[in-house]
């Protein structure tokens, strides 16, 4: 009889694609990925859900695609949220202890971040992560963990990331549409963090940059804390259509003309280079200098890197960046994009890549920048996880091998179905306050 092992599955909703990913846990705490899916992203915009029944498609292909892969069932998933809804703000709160004689305990900072869920927002608008910034113990400043202190005063700033309900809700019902149980809802670039920055680069201070297809996701660190989180509603898409319609060809081979010769400085394409690219419907084919092309490409990615600079400024922290930027993504590997965005910020820039926590026997696809979030997302769910003392009971369990039920031919190739769980789990969105609200993560301090 095969052992049972556990393992955490994350699903990545983007513009452009949909990711599915198995990771389990090994001894020495890196993280092995049993399984990868991807699939293009339908009825997504800009980090939003518009039509559910089309990314409710879009999800149960990948992920039967990934039992497959795999040879088991998944039911439990974590599942990122961005969009351009999402926005940081700053509060701050105290609780007044009452004696002096006892010790600060953890329940002290949980009443006092609860508390923060409590402030005044926007109607339509959910507080999604309550991220602890410092603490000060009677007038004791600059304490990154007050646990086992000894006071009556204890405040503490914090950062608030709010996102519309509704958003939240159109996620949540296409999983429970597509079979599956949400565990919790993880902000993207907090997940996209913690798969591609080393722990000395948040301590020097380093803004992390992913680049999307519909969306550019921000997240700023310094003193090991997370200090800012933006998402900007620009990515990939819009420099692909700058090229359909600077070129006039379709948008499919705008895509490969962007990827296979794109560069995001025009200075540094030659002259003599010419690609041709074949005319629609038979008609004469296109031919188009690689320099136009990078200097397209270049307008439009100064207009991103423009915003990011003004979130990076406005976070307060971009003068304390000593690592500098690190940019990922799948927009990240496009050919001198690290050059320019050090040009525009004076800071030292690298790639990401989703390796720092990844075991040495991990499948090699994996070790791309586009899949950044769905490895954060695997390791911030075995963080909840092991947070909530709940790993019997939400993690995904080894199940029966998926019996291969229907084949079907599409586009040359054979797909096979897996039996569909159609039980859908009750009480979702009865359930959406708690999945919002138990996050206090790594982030802020550690308790």
């Amino acid at each position: 009889m095969k052992p049972k092992t556990d393992f955490v599955a994350a699903i990545d909703i983007g513009t452009t694609k949909i990711v599915a990913i198995v990771g389990r846990k090994k001894e020495n705490g890196k993280i092995e990925i049993l399984g990868l899916s991807k699939t293009p992203s339908k009825g997504v915009k800009r980090g939003i859900v518009l039509n559910i029944e089309e990314a409710v498609n879009s999800i149960q292909k990948t992920v039967e695609d990934i039992q497959f892969t795999i040879g088991d069932n998944i039911s439990d998933v974590f599942v990122g949220i961005a969009g351009q809804h999402i926005k940081s703000i700053k509060n701050r709160g105290y609780i007044n202890r009452n004696s002096y004689d006892d010790i600060i305990t953890k329940a002290d900072i949980d009443a006092l971040i609860q508390d923060m869920y409590k402030i005044p927002i926007d109607v339509g608008e959910e507080i999604i992560h309550v991220l602890p910034q410092n603490f000060i113990v009677d007038n004791e400043t600059g304490v990154k963990n007050p646990v086992g202190m000894y006071g009556k005063r204890v405040e503490a700033n914090f950062q608030i990331v709010v996102g519309q309900i509704a958003s939240a809700r159109n996620i949540g019902s296409c999983i429970t549409k597509a079979g599956l149980h949400l565990n919790q809802l993880i902000l993207e670039p907090l997940a996209s963090s913690e798969a591609v920055l080393t722990p000395d680069e948040k301590e020097a201070g380093v803004a992390l940059v992913d680049i999307g297809g519909g969306t550019t996701d921000i997240a700023v660190y310094y003193d090991d804390i997370i200090r800012h989180t933006a998402v900007i509603p620009l990515g990939g898409d819009v420099i692909t259509n700058d090229i359909k319609e600077g070129c006039s060809i379709l948008q499919r081979q705008a895509e490969l003309l962007k990827i296979q010769y794109g560069s995001a400085l025009g200075d540094l394409a030659k002259d003599e280079e010419v690609v041709s690219i074949p005319g629609i419907s038979g008609r004469e084919p296109k031919e188009i200098s690689c320099k136009s092309l990078a200097y397209i490409i270049q307008s439009r990615m100064e207009e991103i890197l423009n915003v990011v600079i003004y979130e990076i400024e406005n976070s307060g922290y971009f003068e304390k960046l000593s690592a500098g930027i690190v940019i990922t993504g799948g927009g990240a590997l496009l050919k001198h994009l690290p050059a320019l965005v050090k040009f525009k910020t004076g800071l030292d820039v690298r790639v990401g890549y989703p390796t720092e926590n990844l075991a040495s026997d991990t499948i090699n696809e994996v070790n791309h920048p586009m899949y950044a979030t769905g490895v954060g997302l695997i390791l911030k769910g075995y963080e909840y996880l092991e947070k909530n003392n709940s790993k019997k009971q939400a993690v995904t369990k080894v199940q029966e091998k998926p019996v291969k039920q229907e084949i079907e031919f599409e586009e040359e190739k054979i797909v096979v179905k897996a039996d569909e769980n159609t039980n859908d789990k009750p009480g979702l969105f009865n359930n959406l306050k708690k999945v919002f609200t138990d996050i206090f993560d790594e982030d802020g301090a550690e308790m």
